[in-house]
């Protein structure tokens, strides 16, 4: 296919599309405003699953099981190709003392989950330095979590070793170009960047450039916050989560505690109530943290949309724009199943699920 594609945002969503079309077409540029990968792709905590899955649409669910099972082959991958690693790690993970349990056993039953009721008294075996006063617990083996600033390393490495990729950082997009009703390039701080196709995948800025075209996508800034601490190795064998907040162990001993929701527009400022609430949900979660000192606390940017639901697809009435957007806060997790999906509507290929819930056309 001879074709260039600029791709407008170089998250995980927009390299890693960049990755599956880079074979396909004949140029593929990637724009960011910042350096890629430096906004939520590298600020979230990478779980590869929903923090609660049973609560999303079956929608959201179809991306995240292609996407677990297809996350192992991509680390292994981007690793043979990069020798950087981008540790897809599995650990599986802990639900403690959730109010709607039955709900999730019911979900994994219905879809063949691997999540099942534990023994609170195996929970502590198996993770001794959990907090106490837990009651109830649910368990999923295979769950991973991946190094996302690795991954988004890998992923920038194994872009710039192919001759028809670019990557132009620090390139703003104010705008995209238009003749009549087709797209042809978007407007940057450099004059026009021509193409036959756009591709939005700006995350929590989508929005706001699409509503230069003049049309309304809900998706907005939601704000998180982490912090970061250093253990030794084996000091949390799997991922635990509780009360809406979770622990994530690294493999060389670093664990991740995040993460607060806050609608703060742009604002990616650290807080000290931030701070000090989430110290609080650690200690709860591990006790032996309230003597460790977080060796980072940073704030990213979500792209958060109506149920999670991201935009996949071309947007109506506007020839060669297309939309890859609007994961919320599982933007890591979705990205092997969003992009894959991607890259066969563009090309015209089988899609590997049924793309209508994710298209544009009647959602925007």
């Amino acid at each position: 296919m001879s074709k260039q594609v600029v791709i407008v945002g170089g998250g995980v969503i927009g390299l890693l599309t960049a990755f599956h079309l880079a074979a396909e077409v004949e140029q593929v540029v990637v724009c960011d405003q910042g350096e890629v990968g430096r906004e939520s792709s590298w600020a979230g905590g990478g779980i590869v699953s929903p923090l609660y899955p049973w609560r999303y649409s079956p929608a959201v669910t179809a991306l995240a099981h292609w996407s677990q099972d297809f996350y192992p082959q991509l680390g292994e991958r981007l690793f043979a190709s990069t020798g950087i690693d981008p540790e897809v790690h599995t650990t599986g993970l802990y639900w403690l003392d959730l109010d709607d349990e039955a709900e999730a056993l019911a979900w994994a039953a219905r879809e063949g989950r691997p999540l099942s009721s534990v023994d609170i008294a195996a929970a502590y075996e198996a993770v001794p330095v959990l907090g106490s006063g837990f009651r109830r617990a649910l368990y999923m083996a295979g769950v991973a979590n991946v190094r996302n600033p690795r991954l988004v390393k890998a992923l920038r490495a194994a872009l710039l070793a192919l001759p028809n990729v670019t990557l132009r950082e620090h390139c703003r997009i104010s705008g995209f170009h238009r003749e009549g009703k087709r797209i042809t390039g978007v407007m940057t701080d450099f004059g026009v960047l021509p193409a036959d196709e756009v591709v939005l995948s700006a995350g929590a800025w989508s929005g706001d450039l699409l509503r230069t075209l003049g049309i309304d996508m809900p998706v907005e800034p939601v704000k998180g916050q982490m912090i970061l601490f250093k253990c030794e190795q084996d000091f949390l064998p799997s991922m635990v989560l509780a009360k809406g907040r979770y622990a994530i162990p690294r493999r060389d001993g670093h664990i991740l505690v995040g993460s607060t929701l806050e609608h703060a527009g742009y604002d990616k400022t650290p807080t000290p109530d931030a701070l000090r609430s989430l110290m609080a949900s650690a200690i709860e979660l591990l006790p032996a943290l309230a003597d460790a000192v977080p060796v980072g606390h940073w704030a990213g940017l979500r792209p958060g949309s109506p149920e999670g639901v991201p935009y996949i697809g071309a947007v109506p009435d506007h020839q060669g724009l297309w939309l890859n957007c609007g994961h919320y806060r599982n933007g890591l997790v979705l990205a092997p199943a969003s992009c894959q999906l991607f890259s066969d509507l563009l090309l015209g290929r089988k899609p590997i699920i049924d793309p209508a819930p994710y298209a544009p056309a009647g959602r925007l």
